[in-house]
């Protein structure tokens, strides 16, 4: 009898629950439930709609006990990833103080230059080594103790997403190390809360959760939750990896060492490594690293340093991704004329190559509505022919994508010493067959697309580690490397000078932009 885990993989666009079988070293997935994510605004406020998202879960659970029953197999443990920062507030008695507010929220507008006016950037990178974003949960905080300087009387505990759903379904508070690096209060070094920086904001560090380690029981199922669910038994919910890219990159299927090779190609060339890229609304691309990268250079690109499995550090950045494409779909969703992404795909194919890029990561893209207008604003300002078509228009987002990564994978290499030889696609956006191919041109190297469901894998795999079926990261990447199909795509060499121009002006574009 297969072991079957249920891994419940939260994202920002939607929610769904897998059923993860794994037999003899080789593993099997079963989409058991599928349910939208719908943020909701009230009175100014942009939230996530977490009572909705509860009763979504607890189907899911029921799903599976009444799926597992009826083929006589057995539910080992549940577990739950999500997106990072974003975060909810419980008080002293463990109510919830309201539902979790939205990162895209426009409450930490221009927060972060109040805050580095109490403690410099300067010093806050070099106790966390993670990257800047306005909507970092260092930055959610200090906007709600600006809101109102007592705010955190009341507070108890701070619970990240995937923290708070386990926290309803086990009644335990803790946390565990991918999520919890996310924050900008994590210290990569120590593995531990960067206490001193966040009572210096203003923020007591005692609302900061405990923290367990990756692939561990929390508890067991609260007795209410199994029988409502009809479960026998009140299962054990594990804290795997518990950020989506964490669990996504827990499951890329590259086995052996992460350096692949002594050298280059050529005498005096970097080591060889494989990287990773996780690709959906956000693109986070990276590699693995033994230790945090933590220096003026990396502050300066913008790289991060987050907690991997087993003391792994992924050293990211993190890219606009699909969110470009997701909201002209929407745009134009609303004009009458609807899309599936094949579609999008298929048009973009058809308009004509490197006519018009941007920056994904000009701030400009970072709110919702008006996409194409936007991409057509920024490209009449910076002296580029205008999308003229859908296709022009989602060609000019997947490119420019594809720029972004070749960037990326070019300041890995003079941060890191290490040159990506292979780089792996997981997630929905692996899918995009077009957007693989321009990554493998942009990039030059080998692309590995696969597989889109890295994130259950990975969160149900490594509820596997915990519950004793597979005894290592190792073991997880070979079941996923055995069982999950994958494509290759070879970076067309006769383009490979067009791109370099294309580099080139992706390069001018974004000093221009930066100004």
């Amino acid at each position: 009898m297969p072991d079957t885990f249920l891994a419940l993989d939260l994202g920002a666009e939607s929610g769904r629950g897998m059923l993860v079988r794994l037999d003899g070293g080789r593993v099997t997935l079963e989409e058991i439930h599928r349910f939208p994510n719908r943020p909701v605004e009230l009175l100014g406020t942009l939230y996530w709609d977490l009572p909705f998202l509860f009763a979504e879960v607890k189907q899911a659970i029921a799903l599976a006990a009444q799926a597992t029953r009826q083929r006589g197999e057995r539910l080992a443990s549940v577990g739950i990833d999500a997106w990072g920062v974003d975060c909810a507030l419980l008080d002293r008695n463990g109510r919830l103080l309201a539902n979790p507010v939205h990162y895209r929220d426009a409450r930490t507008d221009a927060i972060m230059e109040r805050v580095f006016a109490r403690v410099p950037r300067e010093r806050i990178f070099a106790a966390t080594g993670l990257l800047f974003m306005q909507f970092n949960t260092l930055f959610q905080l200090a906007a709600e103790l600006e809101s109102d300087p007592r705010r955190f009387d009341a507070v108890g505990r701070v619970l990240f997403i995937p923290d708070l759903f386990h926290y309803l379904l086990t009644g335990v508070v803790r946390t565990e190390p991918t999520i919890a690096s996310t924050s900008q209060m994590w210290d990569p070094r120590s593995g531990a809360w960067c206490e001193s920086l966040v009572e210096e904001i203003g923020i007591p560090a005692r609302v900061l959760p405990e923290v367990g380690p990756s692939g561990s029981v929390v508890g067991p199922l609260l007795e209410s939750i199994a029988r409502e669910t009809g479960l026998d038994r009140p299962v054990p919910v594990i804290a795997g990896a518990c950020h989506d890219t964490g669990a996504a990159v827990a499951a890329v299927p590259a086995t052996g060492s992460a350096v692949e090779s002594g050298a280059g190609e050529r005498d005096g060339d970097p080591p060889v490594t494989w990287g990773f890229l996780s690709s959906g609304t956000w693109s986070l691309m990276g590699i693995e690293l033994d230790t945090p990268l933590i220096n003026d250079d990396v502050l300066e690109s913008n790289f991060t340093n987050e907690a991997g499995i087993d003391g792994r550090v992924r050293f990211l950045r993190i890219i606009m991704g699909l969110w470009l494409v997701q909201e002209c779909r929407r745009h134009w969703e609303g004009e009458g004329r609807s899309y599936d992404y094949d579609e999008l795909e298929t048009i973009a194919l058809e308009a004509a190559p490197l006519r018009s890029i941007v920056w994904p990561d000009d701030p400009v893209f970072f709110r919702a509505g008006e996409m194409p207008d936007r991409i057509a604003t920024f490209c009449r300002e910076t002296g580029q022919p205008v999308p003229e078509t859908h296709g022009a228009m989602v060609r000019c987002a997947l490119e420019s994508l594809a720029l972004a990564y070749a960037d990326c994978a070019h300041r890995i290499a003079a941060l890191t010493g290490k040159r990506i030889g292979r780089l792996h696609i997981v997630g929905g956006g692996s899918r995009n067959r077009l957007l693989d191919q321009l990554t493998a041109d942009a990039l030059g190297v080998e692309v590995v697309a696969g597989p889109t469901e890295a994130t259950a894998l990975g969160n149900g795999l490594m509820q596997a580690v915990a519950m004793g079926a597979l005894d290592s990261l190792e073991a997880l990447r070979e079941a996923v490397a055995a069982s999950t199909p994958t494509e290759r795509f070879e970076p067309a060499r006769e383009r490979a000078e067009s791109w370099c121009r294309a580099a080139g002006l992706f390069n001018e574009l974004r000093a221009r932009r930066r100004q």
